[in-house]
C-alpha cells in the first residue's frame, strides 16, 4: 500500500498538538501519480471556466505523527487512493468534512487507513471536492461525489473491486455530501458524456459519521450559510435537508453520532434514521454518550466510541451477505 504520510494513527490516540498553520502542498501526491486520480480530463470539469486553481494545503498540527491537514481551493477535483496489499473487493468513497469551508484530509481521511485498509482490506478513495465559496452552483460537491462513485465502479476491475461492493463514508459536512449522494445519486447534473458518466452513481451502502443532515431547526449554521446563504427559503431548506429526500432506493445506511456533539446536533442522525425507517431502508445507528464532534478515529481509549470502526467493518460484511 502506498502511504503518503508517515505515522498514520488508528483508534485511541490523542488530538494533535496545534501549531501555527503552514502551507504543505508537497504532501499531496503529484499530478499523474498512481495514487492521485482526476475525476475529469484536464480542462473539462463541468461548470469550471479557465485554468484550474492550485489547491491550498494547510497543516495545523505540530506533531508529525498526527498530521492534521486541510485543503481548499479545489477546482479540478480528484481522489487519493489507499490500496491494501490484499484487497477484499470492497471500497469506500471517503468524503471528509470541514463545514463546506475546507476539507479535512487526515482526521477523516488518512487516519482511516490502519483500521479500514490495512486491517479491513477495504480500498479507500479520499475525495477532494469543490466547495461552495466562489460558486453559484450548489450542486458542485454532489457532481463530484457522483463522478467519483461512477469512476470507482467503472474501473473496479483495475482496482480489484467488486462493482457491487462500493460504498460511501462521509463525515460532518462530508456526511451531508454522502447523504446527498445516497438520496440524489440519479440527479441529472452536467457531465462530459463519456463512458464513466453512463455508470450508476448509487452507493451500495453508506456510512454517515456525525453527519450534517438538517438545514432547518437543527442545522449546523456554518454549513447551511456556506451552501445555501444566510436566509434560504423554505423550498431550498427542504431540498437540502436530507431527511426529506430519503426514498426506498436510498442505500442501506450505518450512522454514528455522539450525544455530546455540540457542533452538529445528534438530532441530525436521529432525523435521518427515522426517515430511513419510514422508507423501509435497512439501517443501523450507534449513538455514543461521549466523543464530541469530529473525532474520526482519533478517540481517547477509555471511550466506547472507539468501537465504531470495528462495528462499521462488521456491518459492511453483513451487507455482502444480505445481497
Amino acid at each position: 500500500m502506498s502511504l503518503l504520510l508517515g505515522g498514520l494513527m488508528a483508534v485511541g490516540v490523542a488530538a494533535p498538538t496545534r501549531a501555527a498553520e503552514r502551507a504543505v502542498p508537497e504532501t499531496e501526491p503529484a499530478v499523474g501519480s498512481p495514487e492521485r486520480i482526476a475525476l475529469w480530463p484536464a480542462g473539462r470539469v463541468p461548470g469550471e471556466q479557465g485554468a484550474a486553481s492550485v489547491p491550498r494545503v494547510i497543516e495545523r498540527s505540530a506533531d508529525p505523527a498526527l498530521p492534521d491537514r486541510y485543503i481548499d481551493g479545489v477546482s479540478a477535483p480528484y481522489l487519493v487512493a489507499y490500496r491494501p496489499a490484499r484487497p477484499n473487493g470492497s471500497a469506500l468513497l471517503v468524503i471528509p468534512g470541514g463545514g463546506y469551508q475546507r476539507i479535512v484530509l487526515d482526521k477523516e481521511g488518512t487516519a482511516l487507513v490502519p483500521a479500514f485498509a490495512e486491517q479491513g482490506r477495504v480500498t479507500l478513495f479520499v475525495l477532494r471536492y469543490r466547495l461552495p465559496a466562489g460558486r453559484t452552483d450548489r450542486q458542485a460537491a454532489l457532481a463530484d461525489a457522483q463522478r467519483a462513485l461512477r469512476l470507482i465502479r467503472h474501473d473496479a476491475a483495475r482496482f480489484q473491486l467488486d462493482p457491487q461492493r462500493i460504498g460511501v463514508i462521509g463525515f460532518s459536512a462530508g456526511g451531508h455530501v454522502a447523504a446527498r449522494l445516497s438520496t440524489g445519486f440519479d440527479t441529472a447534473l452536467p457531465g462530459i458524456g463519456d463512458a464513466i458518466d453512463a455508470v450508476s452513481a448509487r452507493p451500495d451502502f453508506a456510512l454517515l459519521m456525525y453527519p450534517v443532515i438538517d438545514m432547518g431547526r437543527h442545522a449546523h449554521t456554518g454549513s447551511r450559510e456556506r451552501l445555501l446563504g444566510k436566509h434560504p427559503d423554505a423550498a431550498l431548506t427542504q431540498q437540502f435537508s436530507m431527511q426529506q429526500q430519503v426514498t426506498a432506493n436510498t442505500p442501506p445506511t450505518f450512522l454514528v453520532h455522539a450525544q455530546d456533539d455540540d457542533v452538529v446536533s445528534v438530532q441530525n442522525s436521529l432525523l435521518y434514521y427515522q426517515a430511513l425507517l419510514q422508507a423501509g431502508v435497512p439501517s443501523e445507528m450507534h449513538l455514543f454518550a461521549h466523543g464530541g464532534h469530529g473525532f474520526g478515529v482519533r478517540i481517547p481509549p477509555d471511550l466506547t466510541t472507539t468501537q465504531w470502526p470495528a462495528l462499521a467493518l462488521r456491518w459492511m460484511q453483513a451487507q455482502e451477505h444480505s445481497r
